[in-house]
């Protein structure tokens, strides 16, 4: 998770977070959310996700949407990282579905 944080901030990302979600769902632990101004610059920031997760020795199981204006997501297992255009993502509102706190209810 580090290593994508890192990554997108170092290529210039805009309004990164970070949400952990291991409380919400088995499927992952952490939801990286940033977005890029331009499909290119999108782009630039998953490449540079994944060079940053292979330097760390970290594995890639899948990727999508790399020539999408819209949204790219890299799955890291622990963690998924969603590159998304300023539009979708005010559009999706990921934060509003994932960023609930985790409770002592239960």
């Amino acid at each position: 998770m580090t290593a994508i944080e890192a990554a997108v901030t170092d290529a210039k990302a805009q309004n990164v977070k970070v949400l952990s979600v291991k409380h919400l769902t088995s499927v992952t632990d952490h939801l990286i959310i940033c977005s890029g101004t331009s499909n290119r610059h999108m782009r630039h920031l998953a490449e540079e996700a994944i060079k940053g997760l292979r330097e760390a020795g970290l594995e890639i199981l899948n990727t999508e949407g790399m020539d999408s204006n819209d949204w790219i997501i890299v799955d890291a297992g622990d963690a998924v990282l969603h590159v998304m255009s300023e539009e979708a993502r005010e559009f999706y509102q990921l934060e509003g579905l994932w960023d609930i706190a985790e409770t002592d209810e239960a």
